[in-house]
């Protein structure tokens, strides 16, 4: 494969589609399927054949605003249909060309307006099972350049100018990391992508592992070339059946062109992925309890160092990223590192995907530059709280992430400035909660959430998290005392200490952020006995009542 065949293959696409007057995508994501997007696309594309106009209907990944699903994009039309069902088909056919149907248009631009996309720019434009439709949009062509026309330190060093950040929440600079495992001396080494997405409310990784493969398939292998890696491995969720499906194919269909495998690209370079799937542990986020798990021993982590740059898996150099770090990749060899660096704040380049979720008009996906204000993803992206209600907290970070208050919506959104506030960037999951949201109860469930999840290796998580939920519980129930909220402070400050790895580091966080900016919440909860969002079923005592 050259760069001359990308062309032709891109070329043969475009001549191809161009055969076509209309272009019908249809968002085969997840959430549009369980509302019945597969029978829609095959009404349209039954609907399409009867009516005689020449009319390609497309299957494609998440558009974004899940809420709103089924979508469908038409093209060249430019009309965006909503809440779209097989019955619409016929309607929507017999439109093309004239007025749309007016009752399926979606006004979104608001909701679009502010993001930049980098990882989903291919989001409702290809077909995730084909990959001529991913080498049309430049798919690979990032790949053949480096294996062409640069050196791996010349990799290294276009990564590290972009000021790339992982993406999978610790934020530790990519190109940083990339030139250890280069550095790092060994016979074998070995790259492995992260799609152990596990956080509530969050499905970014499984949205870009559906909708656009090969985009993650590609960040690995120039990661692979840049640190003189020859294997990689995907560690997915085994919840994630059809990411694993497209993942699958995908991997078949690049070793078929020759993109994976021996010689890739006719060039001395080697690099294969395998696929290993989880087996639903959170704690498996962790690099070194996911390596464990690709090596098939239970999912628990270990201290550091040694870290997986020097000894990972099998005790080989290992680079761990996740799924939307490899999916920048390719886009910043083809635009250049300082393309990247000039989007984003000071220290957070480029942009992020969150999943936006809760008590929101427009769930979904959103990419927007690291930066802009929550204020503007939640009330301009997300489109504000339902009618009726108010805003009172963001959750970021997923369980191990903080709730944000309604005064501090106009900080950036950024690494730095988030873990300032008591939050993390986390994975991107972003929970909105408005006033029917008990803050003391909140933060009891993501406690529950990594006390289920803690595997129990060290005593401050396995113990320390139970012991905070009982607490919770005894305040949410109204038994819980002064003293208890005393107890519960000292018990979040010796389990973030002293905790083994970042699930029970992080696990007080949505307690102490809750206790530092609803605090009242919980004084209501214990002096009052009273859930002032009326949540929690206080068992009041009977000298209260008397």
């Amino acid at each position: 494969m050259t760069i001359e065949e990308l062309e032709q293959i891109a070329a043969s696409v475009q001549r191809e589609n161009a055969a076509f007057d209309y272009e019908v995508n249809v968002c085969m994501d997840l959430a549009c399927v369980s509302q019945g997007a597969d029978k829609l696309k095959e009404a349209l594309v039954k609907s399409a054949e009867a009516s005689g106009k020449k009319v390609l209907v497309r299957r494609t990944g998440c558009m974004g605003p899940c809420s709103h699903g089924p979508l469908v994009r038409v093209d060249p039309d430019e009309a965006l249909y909503h809440k779209v069902h097989a019955g619409h088909a016929r309607a929507i056919v017999a439109s093309l060309g004239g007025p749309p149907v007016a009752e399926l248009q979606c006004d979104l631009n608001e909701h679009f307006e502010s993001q930049v996309r980098v990882v989903l720019e291919n989001a409702g434009y290809i077909d995730p099972v084909k990959i001529d439709d991913y080498i049309a949009r430049d798919g690979y062509k990032a790949l053949l350049t480096v294996l062409t026309e640069m050196t791996p330190s010349g990799v290294i060093h276009r990564v590290t100018e972009s000021g790339l950040r992982g993406r999978g929440g610790g934020g530790y600079p990519t190109g940083l990391k990339w030139s250890t495992v280069a550095k790092a001396a060994g016979d074998m080494k070995y790259v492995v992508c992260n799609g152990d997405e596990g956080d509530p409310g969050a499905f970014m990784d499984r949205s870009v592992m559906e909708g656009d493969p090969h985009r993650v398939i590609e960040g690995m292998a120039i990661a692979a070339y840049a640190v003189g890696a020859s294997k990689g491995f995907i560690y997915v969720r085994a919840e994630y059946p059809v990411a694993v499906s497209r993942l699958t194919t995908a991997l078949r269909e690049a070793r078929r062109r020759g993109l994976l495998g021996n010689n890739v690209c006719n060039t001395p370079f080697n690099f294969d992925v395998e696929i290993r799937l989880g087996a639903g542990a959170f704690v498996c986020g962790e690099e070194t309890a996911l390596i464990a798990s690709i090596e098939g021993k239970r999912g628990t982590p270990k201290p550091r160092p040694p870290y997986p740059a020097m000894s990972g898996l099998w005790g080989k150099p290992t680079l761990i990223n996740n799924v939307e770090t490899y999916a920048n990749i390719a886009p910043i060899v083809r635009n250049g590192g300082r393309w990247f660096f000039n989007m984003g704040s000071e220290r957070s380049k480029g942009t992020k995907v969150f999943a936006l979720t809760g008590k929101i008009a427009n769930t979904g996906l959103v990419e927007v530059p690291m930066g802009i204000k929550l204020r503007e993803i939640i009330e301009r992206i997300g489109g504000g709280v339902p009618a009726g209600h108010t805003f009172k907290a963001v959750q970021t970070g997923g369980p191990s992430g903080g709730c944000i208050p309604a005064e501090m919506l106009d900080i950036g959104v950024s690494y730095d400035a988030l873990l300032k506030v008591g939050s993390i960037m986390g994975s991107g999951g972003m929970i909105v909660m408005d006033d029917t949201s008990c803050m003391v109860n909140v933060a009891r469930f993501f406690v529950e959430f990594c006390m289920t999840e803690s595997c129990g290796k060290c005593i401050p998580c396995r113990a320390g998290t139970a012991q905070m939920f009982t607490l919770l519980t005894r305040i949410c129930d109204g038994t819980g005392t002064m003293d208890d909220l005393e107890l519960l402070e000292d018990l979040c400050s010796t389990v973030k200490e002293a905790s083994l790895c970042g699930l029970g580091q992080t696990a007080p966080n949505p307690v102490l952020s809750t206790l530092k900016y609803f605090r009242n919440e919980y004084i209501e909860h214990i002096v009052h006995k009273r859930c002032p969002a009326g949540v929690c079923t206080i068992q009041v005592p009977s000298e209260v009542t008397a």
